[in-house]
């Protein structure tokens, strides 16, 4: 008696979720490699786009201000100094100012972070009668412009005693941070399961220990994107310090900068200028390069929940 054998059939393997004998399996792999070397040819384009003007600010502030003046030629950008930037701190004085604006930027960011973080935490968590009402008028404030409440908002701090004061500008700062902060910070809470405060109640956890030992990680890209707004705004602010301020020792960056372009120190030095822009420019690139994928998560969870 003889027992025939049969060789097993041929085991053929293909990628999950691509049908048997496809003819443009493949093609896949090169064309996922010209889609990526597309957009990396479009990303570098649009970086330099972005990025050759700041270079080129840069470069231009570190020559000497009779060459910023005229037409630039490659001879030109041999003779680089920080010679600008040492005559705006020592001739102009702009250690002071850069202090008084770093002063206003950082104490309006906190606070503004910290105001909105409590207030947005009792909208989601502990809601009352009438607090989405409260919430749709924090929402209003938020289409009016400043400058149309401007002069009454310079008689009530005049009347406070807030002028000429940076504790008055950091204050002013705050009237328009905190709208958009609580809107930003509401959504991130939003964002969090209800299961999880449930949960840290039922372990004994408090109001306070809950928002600082529980929801703070899940939080940090909204707080991280209210600190990056509010700083912005109040480290470039203009109009807000040359109407509150009248004092030169507060005068902040933006302030000291444009009074040398209009000739307040005496002669328009271009070199200072360009050098004051510089320095008001370079902070906010280099604190948005640091935490911009916090601020993108942040924008982002404030985009999809409401």
């Amino acid at each position: 008696m003889t027992t025939s054998t049969q060789a097993p059939p041929p085991v053929t393997t293909r990628l999950p979720g691509t049908p048997p004998n496809a003819p443009h399996a493949k093609k896949a792999p090169a064309s996922a490699r010209i889609r990526t070397a597309l957009y990396a040819v479009i990303g570098t384009v649009v970086s330099i786009l972005f990025v050759a003007p700041v270079l080129w600010s840069v470069l231009r502030s570190l020559q000497p201000g009779a060459q910023i003046a005229g037409p630039a030629a490659g001879q030109s950008f041999t003779e680089l100094s920080f010679e600008n930037y040492v005559g705006l701190i020592n001739n102009i004085g702009a250690g002071s100012y850069i202090w008084n604006s770093l002063t206003i930027a950082l104490g309006s960011a906190v606070l503004s972070v910290v105001i909105t973080t409590l207030a947005a935490y009792a909208l989601v968590n502990y809601p009352f009668r009438g607090s989405n009402v409260a919430f749709a008028l924090i929402l209003l404030t938020m289409m009016v412009p400043f400058q149309a409440i401007l002069t009454p908002l310079f008689l009530e701090m005049n009347a406070l005693g807030l002028t000429d004061s940076l504790a008055g500008i950091i204050v002013f700062h705050l009237t328009f941070n905190l709208p958009f902060g609580v809107f930003l910070m509401r959504n991130s809470f939003a964002q969090i399961p209800a299961e999880v405060v449930e949960a840290a109640r039922i372990d004994g956890a408090g109001p306070l220990r809950i928002l600082f030992s529980v929801l703070r990680p899940m939080i940090v890209p909204g707080a991280v994107t209210v600190f990056l707004f509010a700083f912005l705004g109040a480290w470039g602010d203009f109009l807000g310090a040359l109407t509150f301020l009248t004092r030169q020792e507060l005068f902040t960056l933006p302030v000291a900068v444009e009074n040398v372009a209009s000739g307040a120190f005496g002669t328009v030095n271009y070199g200072y200028v360009i050098a004051g822009a510089v320095l008001l420019m370079l902070p906010c690139l280099i604190l948005y390069a640091a935490v911009q994928r916090y601020y993108v998560r942040g924008l982002v969870a404030g985009a999809v929940k409401s």
